[in-house]
């Protein structure tokens, strides 16, 4: 991760130890004409059908770190479940979708402390939760409450973990932890974003412990129309939209 990325690290772990904000900026935006709430928290709320999606929470990333012998601070999962408490109390979504890498490693579902799989139970407690299989959990969620899905189709859009290349109508990704840079007088400024042509969207990853991969890497080349691609960069209480070409390169 770079400089920014900690800053971005530390930012959401005194974010998940805070209460709700009384008054939040989000932003609506259409995709393929379905109207969605950017929040700043990095979730996505879909008003029509009362769905809420996050995307790569990596839960027990420090777990597993730790197995290879390489230690983080043990903090991750707890900061990611409060930052999810938040965004599930503002929007009390009747349907929750994970877009996959929920877990950072295959052993994480299943190794997960109990007070943690205790939060999850309660978080989805009266109502439906899906878990997007990715390429850090293949497996899916194991027995954790929901059911498990390579992709879901609703309300005209498509959820899956990675985008596919080429023309994709309504997709909602994630995989790619879009970040973006911004010039203020002569700071710059990265934060993770929401990255959408209005065509398709990718998430910005929901995990404390994640970083970001620059709109401007090539890998982002084949989903994105850049004459209309916009970056909803997540602020602490509002989200900051800005063109692609008003990015700094």
């Amino acid at each position: 991760m770079t400089e920014d990325d900690d800053i971005t690290v530390l930012t959401r772990i005194a974010m998940a130890a805070g209460p709700v904000p009384l008054s939040t900026e989000a932003t609506e935006i259409h995709l393929a004409g379905i109207r969605a709430i950017c929040d700043p928290l990095g979730a996505l709320y879909l008003p029509g059908s009362r769905t809420l999606v996050v995307s790569d929470l990596h839960l027990e990333k420090g777990a597993a770190y730790a197995r290879r012998g390489q230690m983080l601070p043990p903090y991750d999962t707890l900061a990611t479940l409060r930052l999810l408490e938040q965004v599930i109390a503002r929007h009390d979504p009747r349907l929750v979708v994970s877009l996959g890498d929920s877990f950072h490693d295959r052993r994480g579902a299943s190794e997960m402390a109990a007070p943690f799989r205790a939060m999850v139970a309660a978080l989805s407690r009266g109502r439906e939760w899906i878990w997007i299989t990715g390429n850090h959990d293949p497996e899916g969620a194991g027995d954790l409450p929901g059911e498990n899905a390579d992709m879901l189709a609703l309300d005209g859009l498509i959820f899956r973990h990675e985008p596919v290349a080429g023309s994709a109508p309504g997709e909602v990704a994630g995989h790619l932890h879009p970040a973006a840079t911004v010039r203020r007088r002569e700071k710059s400024v990265r934060r993770p974003c929401f990255a959408t042509d209005g065509t398709r969207l990718v998430m910005p990853a929901f995990g404390v412990l994640t970083g970001g991969m620059d709109l401007s890497h090539r890998l982002f080349q084949p989903y994105f129309d850049r004459n209309a691609l916009v970056a909803h960069l997540l602020g602490q209480d509002r989200i900051y939209s800005v063109r692609y070409q008003n990015l700094k390169g």
